[in-house]
């Protein structure tokens, strides 16, 4: 049976070769157009409609509409007929239907009523399209600006602690300015290992090795050695540890190894399932028998609740030696 046109072909306007253009139309679209009676039985069923529904021509024409609408949807029919009897187009509006295989699928529908030769309604023609890949954009649009808004509000409360607890404890405002900015550039680094890993696989993660190299670039000429570790590390992790290692990389500038032209630092970092150990070592540094708690102590120790992690520290022979074990699902997060 061949499709039908959007309007009567009994049109006496129509010629012969006006009808088979329309129907050329209809049957090369890549929408589902579709047509039916009053009473939703189907009367045509274009190429468009079997690629979306799952049914050939031979299965549709002749069932009734209620073949590809849900349950939960067939009071829009009523409604729907109850219009087209009143000659009004349903211009495009979105629905569900559903397939031959169970499927729901999104669709927007345009829906016309058909005339025989004397005006009189005795039909409907719909076009139905698949919007699925749109409405599933929007939506990862709608997530990716939730978690942008999330990790702008993160680094910004971040940003504005460092500010409000270093501006009470700096001795003065180029030692808070310099601190401060030192910082931010540890902040930088994470977020931009987030976005490296975001751009090259799905799970966006970095590995620790990763953050330990970004945070302690400055001083790779300074006698440091690094251990690699290939532990996942996720994003909200990442600017916890950045903030971590730069607090201790600090510390070693002001008062440990690398305040020595002679000293040296080394990490070493094992793994297993369940923790990873971190082996903080430096060596030329002063020693201290009364440290003071300042604000670098206190951002450490919070940055080590938020990561579920411990600290242990000692001299030894020369070394000062700082241990840190972080539980691997913390890390992950």
């Amino acid at each position: 049976m061949p499709p039908a046109s959007l309007h009567s072909l009994s049109d006496p306007h129509f010629s012969a070769d006006t009808a088979a253009w329309l129907a050329a139309i209809v049957e090369d679209s890549t929408d589902a157009i579709l047509s039916k009676t009053l009473d939703g039985t189907i009367t045509s069923w274009n190429a468009g409609a079997e690629r979306l529904f799952g049914y050939s021509r031979e299965q549709a024409i002749g069932r009734p509409i209620s073949l590809i609408v849900p349950e939960d949807r067939l009071h829009e029919e009523a409604d729907i007929v109850a219009r087209l009897r009143l000659g009004d187009r349903i211009g495009r509006f979105e629905t569900v239907r559903r397939t031959r295989q169970g499927i729901s699928v999104h669709v927007e529908v345009t829906i016309s009523p058909l005339r025989s030769a004397d005006g009189t309604i005795i039909g409907a023609s719909t076009i139905a399209r698949d919007i699925g890949d749109r409405l599933r954009h929007a939506n990862e649009q709608a997530l990716l600006l939730g978690e942008m808004r999330h990790r702008v509000k993160n680094l910004l409360s971040i940003v504005q602690g460092l500010i409000s607890i270093g501006s009470r404890r700096a001795d003065d405002v180029q030692t808070f300015t310099e601190q401060l900015t030192a910082r931010i550039t540890s902040l930088a680094a994470a977020q931009a290992l987030v976005l490296h890993s975001e751009d090259g696989s799905e799970g966006a993660c970095a590995t620790l090795g990763e953050i330990l190299a970004a945070v302690m670039a400055p001083y790779e000429s300074d006698g440091i050695a690094l251990a690699d570790c290939d532990a996942a590390v996720g994003q909200h992790a990442m600017t916890s540890l950045a903030l971590l290692f730069h607090e201790l990389a600090t510390n070693a500038v002001k008062y440990g190894a690398l305040s020595n032209p002679e000293g040296s630092l080394r990490v070493e970092i094992t793994a297993d399932r369940e923790a990873v150990s971190i082996l903080w070592r430096e060596t030329g540094g002063q020693r201290s028998e009364s440290p003071q708690i300042g604000y670098g102590t206190t951002l450490l120790q919070a940055t080590l609740r938020g990561l579920q992690g411990t600290i242990d520290r000692e001299w030894r022979d020369g070394i000062f030696a700082t241990r840190l074990m972080l539980p691997c699902d913390a890390l992950a997060r």
